[in-house]
């Protein structure tokens, strides 16, 4: 029997490096106790609750991110949003959760779809344009279409950080 060390991901948004190239796939290793430990000795980081800790930590596990040579916490600070929340409960479920929990967290990835701000098609429209509403017309013609758009449920929004849940076994 072996232990799977590595595990490969795909970022929701994806970094983008200064070139403007976008990268969304990844390796992420299993953390050690080192991973965990020595960041909590570097100067910036004030405690265990300190924000900057989870970012040196992803920096120590993510051992790849598309073609970036290597990946620092320079990295890490540059990803959106949406992708550390995607990276933090990622580290979590490797490392702390079951392999139910990772099929689990897998299969919302897929389920969700694109991102707002994606190609939802080829056509060059954005998932983002598709749901604005009217792009060009008067104002007037504006006001009329927001009475009609606003008994339509919107996407659903994800508004704070949230974890995966983990089963009580």
């Amino acid at each position: 029997m072996s232990l799977r060390t590595e595990y490969e991901f795909t970022l929701p948004r994806g970094y983008v490096d200064a070139a403007g190239s976008v990268h969304k796939k990844g390796v992420m290793r299993l953390a050690t106790a080192r991973d965990e430990l020595e960041p909590l000795r570097h100067p910036t980081v004030s405690g265990p609750d300190d924000p900057r800790l989870t970012l040196m930590i992803l920096a120590r596990v993510v051992t790849k991110l598309g073609d970036v040579p290597m990946i620092t916490v320079n990295e890490i600070e540059g990803l959106f949003a949406a992708d550390l929340a995607f990276l933090q409960d990622f580290y979590g479920v490797i490392n702390f959760g079951t392999q139910e929990e990772y099929e689990a967290l897998l299969a919302a990835q897929a389920a969700a779809g694109p991102v707002v701000g994606e190609r939802a098609d080829t056509d060059g429209w954005t998932q983002a344009a598709s749901t604005s509403g009217t792009a060009s017309g008067a104002a007037g013609e504006e006001e009329e279409g927001a009475d009609s758009d606003a008994a339509e449920p919107g996407p659903a929004v994800r508004t704070r950080v949230q974890e995966v849940p983990r089963s009580k076994n």
